[in-house]
């Protein structure tokens, strides 16, 4: 105590001792020493009637100090809930209303937790004398005696009056069961008085399990005036005694002011002294709604076996109990080999097993199916239908069966795919069309994008398709269409997309590229499995190159129209560049791009302004030594954009169709220019005038050529038309008929740039042609490259051999006029001799012109 103590707070715990609760003494009513009962015994407490104090004591066996214990206690049936006492240990109840309880009671450790284990005595409270049961038993007993006694006698009174109703009483219950059960309302009709007395069941609560019955009596009962006669006539003949009863069926007035339909039967039931009627009795029923169901089912009868869509009726076990004949049309089965089967005499192979139990499954527990479904017809077709199944309940509202509707969907399906197909592919090639092209270059770009790969877009567009349309008619033009996709399609494979756009334009999408010089190798493919003739029917084929564009995903474009856009653009560089190439977009296209439409606007105006004019350009007999003809060339000098070069506005004259109206101005100023220089003393001049594919294809050459002619007076064969090589190759029946026209004019025709197509020797005989022009690239080597010296020779010698003249173009140098002359050429056109001059210069230079050394004949 005089020391030091030491502690660990957090190692002091709550004590786990808890003390036990007893009952340390009990007393009942005010004396206190009486009724104690007995230390550390739970004993049940009686409390007697009159005690009207319970006083307790209660403890807890904690042998240490206990002034920290607390007790809380409850009488259960007494008290709602624990009452807490405190320290203190005495309780007292006073007045307990007589019964049966429990008394609980808890106390608490040194610590302050409640003990679980409680103290629990049973306490009796006595109930006062006049309210024991065996009290109330007794006057319960006497009061009953008393009753029964005034019962018997009541029972003997009535007894005797219930004997004399019994009999009336069944008889109104059998006559109201009768009226109930039958849904009848009996009649009773006085022909003296003319009155109807009704009597029928009142079924306004049909919840109450008795039955009413009202009875009024009708001076007014209207009949309807269209069954009065009717009425009257059958009731006469009753009376008179022709018919044992009065049956009808008539119309008469309810009592909401309607006409309603009433089945009447009676007989008479009285008569006078005489034997004349007197009352005639009966049952009358409402057939109104007798009537309208009726009515009802011979209309649904009609309509079910008028309707186009079958209709099935089945049990809950799926067997068929009817159909209408629209049913046997569109399955094949009669009706009495459907009645009796289940509704799997129907199942198609198109579904699994499965299907139709589940189906079975879902029309049973919700009462309802629908959707599409196969079926298999009486010969084994199977047809697409629409199934609508709902069940359909008794009168008791139990399920009884299934009605199913089916209707034909086969050609509806087929005509939505049609509709389907239209809205995505193109009719002609069956290929993609330009809106399932959108949607399928969206998906690509999204897997790109997802995958870091690119894209690439190729437009395509064959080259002078419209001049072939045009000359070999529409019907050849959708051919070659047809077999120009099946090329495309057959050369990138099926992985990629092919579509057609319109007219002669298809693109291709080529997906999972890692560089743009992959897209590349595909256009030199397509170009190159261009080079075989379109197989378009089996007579003819015809040669057609395509001219590509290609735009890259993500290089050049973000969006599907974009890429679109940017593709188309690089297609027009490529037919500028020449056609039969590939161009790959560059954002300088644009800029040319509107060049050319700038162009290509002030192109529309040449004309009206005046802006073109002909430069000539000298041609030279070899054999003669002296300038024989000219070569009349397009130049045109625009105010706003200066010299623009006939290579680069005569294709886009060709493309908007204003080389027509050109080449026709040029003609007429080529032969009016010739007929001036004629004035003037050449009169052995031929002037050369170049014809586009479009003047051969398209336009009415030889009426326009015999035009210029006719205005100008020249000779005919003054006048030398040049065709390009491939022109006349790419459609040699319709131009052979077009040059045989001019032939037959008197003018030369000579076929330019010959070496760069694809001549075929045989049609180069047959057709009407004077000239062949060796194309520069051969001539410009000359001297230098044996391949094309041998070339240029086997040229000129062929055409000798074919009747032809030759004229080689680009000559430049006095060697190759040397190499020319000495293999037989016989004119020559080229800068060695002359530039292309304006029209006074070519008159003046023609005039003062005289051969060289090396061309005069040696003396």
């Amino acid at each position: 105590m005089r020391g030091l103590n030491l502690f660990d707070p957090t190692r002091i715990a709550d004590s786990r001792y808890t003390p036990p609760v007893r009952l340390l003494g009990a007393w009942i009513g005010s004396d206190t020493s009486a009724g104690a009962s007995a230390l550390w015994q739970s004993a049940k407490l009686e409390v007697p009637d009159g005690a009207g104090i319970l006083r307790l004591r209660i403890g807890a066996l904690d042998f240490g100090p206990n002034s920290g214990i607390r007790y809380r206690y409850r009488m259960d049936g007494f008290d709602r809930d624990w009452i807490d006492n405190g320290p203190r240990q005495d309780i007292t109840y006073t007045r307990l209303p007589p019964g049966r309880y429990l008394f609980r009671a808890q106390s608490t450790n040194r610590d302050g937790v409640w003990n679980t284990q409680e103290l629990r005595i049973p306490v009796s409270v006595d109930p006062p004398l006049w309210r024991h049961p065996l009290a109330i038993a007794a006057a319960a007993l006497a009061a009953l005696g008393l009753l029964l006694s005034f019962g018997w006698r009541w029972h003997v009174a009535r007894q005797r009056e219930r004997g004399y109703f019994t009999q009336i009483r069944e008889r109104e219950e059998r006559l109201k069961l009768a009226l109930w059960a039958s849904g009848e309302q009996f009649w009773d009709y006085d022909l003296q008085r003319r009155e109807l007395h009704r009597m029928r069941v009142d079924d306004h609560n049909p919840q109450s399990p008795d039955i009413g019955v009202q009875a009024d009596i009708a001076d007014d009962h209207e009949i309807h005036p269209d069954d009065l006669s009717r009425v009257t006539e059958l009731l006469r003949k009753h009376l008179k005694g022709d018919a044992a009863l009065f049956l009808s069926e008539h119309r008469m007035r309810t009592p909401k002011g309607e006409w309603g339909w009433v089945r009447a039967r009676g007989r008479v039931v009285e008569r006078d002294a005489e034997g004349h009627p007197v009352r005639v009795a009966g049952t009358g029923r409402d057939v109104t709604a007798i009537r309208s169901a009726e009515r009802e089912r011979r209309i649904s009868s009609e309509v079910l076996r008028s309707m186009a869509e079958a209709v099935a009726v089945f049990d809950r076990d799926f067997v068929f109990v009817s159909i209408n004949p629209a049913f046997s049309r569109m399955t094949g089965y009669p009706e009495n080999e459907v009645i009796g089967q289940t509704t799997g005499l129907l199942d198609s192979r198109q579904h699994d097993p499965e299907f139709y139990s589940d189906m079975r499954a879902e029309l049973q527990r919700s009462g309802r199916w629908s959707g599409e479904i196969w079926q298999q017809r009486k010969d084994g077709n199977e047809f697409l239908c629409w199934l609508q199944a709902s069940i359909v309940l008794d009168s008791s509202g139990q399920r009884g069966h299934y009605v199913a509707v089916l209707t034909d969907i086969t050609d509806q399906k087929r005509a939505e795919q049609e509709l389907r197909y239209l809205a995505n592919y193109d009719t002609l090639t069956s290929l993609p069309n330009r809106t399932l092209l959108s949607e399928r270059l969206s998906r690509a770009i999204v897997r790109a994008r997802r995958h870091g790969h690119r894209i690439a877009l190729l437009f395509l567009d064959l080259d002078r398709f419209k001049d072939i349309n045009d000359s070999l008619g529409h019907a050849a033009g959708d051919r070659i269409l047809r077999a120009a996709a099946v090329r495309l399609q057959e050369t990138v494979g099926a992985e990629h997309t092919v579509a057609r756009l319109g007219g002669d334009e298809f693109t291709v999408v080529l997906e999972n590229l890692d560089t743009p010089e992959q897209a590349e190798d595909v256009a030199r493919r397509l170009i190159k499995a261009f080079e075989a003739p379109l197989d378009f029917d089996e007579r003819h084929d015809v040669a057609i190159s395509p001219s590509i564009g290609i735009s890259v995903y993500p290089d050049h474009a973000q969006v599907p129209t974009d890429l679109l856009k940017h593709a188309d653009t690089a297609m027009y560089q490529a037919k500028a560049a020449g056609r039969r190439t590939f161009m790959r977009y560059t954002e300088a296209m644009d800029v040319e791009i509107r060049q050319r439409a700038t162009i290509s606007a002030a192109l529309r105006k040449v004309l009206d302004r005046g802006e073109l004019r002909l430069v000539y350009q000298p041609r030279l007999s070899l054999p003669e030594a002296r300038i024989n003809g000219v070569e009349a060339l397009l130049r045109w000098n625009s105010p706003e954009h200066g010299n623009i070069p006939p290579s680069e506005f005569i294709p886009l004259a060709e493309e908007s169709g204003l080389i027509l109206e050109i080449g026709e101005w040029a003609m007429r100023e080529a032969c009016n220019r010739l007929r001036q220089w004629r004035q003037q003393g050449l009169d052995q001049l031929s002037v050369s005038v170049n014809v586009s594919a479009i003047q051969l294809l398209r336009g009415d050459l030889p009426k326009m050529v015999a035009r210029a002619l006719s205005e100008s007076g020249i000779p005919p064969w003054r006048l030398e038309l040049e065709l390009t090589e491939s022109v006349v190759m790419s459609n040699a029946a319709h131009t052979s008929n077009t040059m045989q026209a001019l032939r037959e004019l008197g003018v030369a025709l000579a076929v330019d740039d010959f070496g760069t197509g694809y001549s075929s020797l045989a049609y180069l005989k047959r057709l009407p042609i004077n000239t062949l022009k060796i194309d520069k690239e051969f001539i410009s080597d000359l001297t230098r490259d044996p391949d094309d010296e041998a070339i240029t020779s086997t040229v000129i010698t062929m055409a000798h051999s074919l009747g032809l003249n030759v004229v080689a173009e680009g000559v430049e140098l006095e060697e190759q006029m040397e190499f020319l002359r000495a293999h037989g050429c016989d004119e020559i056109q080229g800068y060695w001799l002359a530039r292309p001059l304006e029209a006074d210069v070519c008159l003046k230079f023609i005039q003062e012109w005289q051969p060289p050394e090396s061309l005069r004949p040696a003396v």
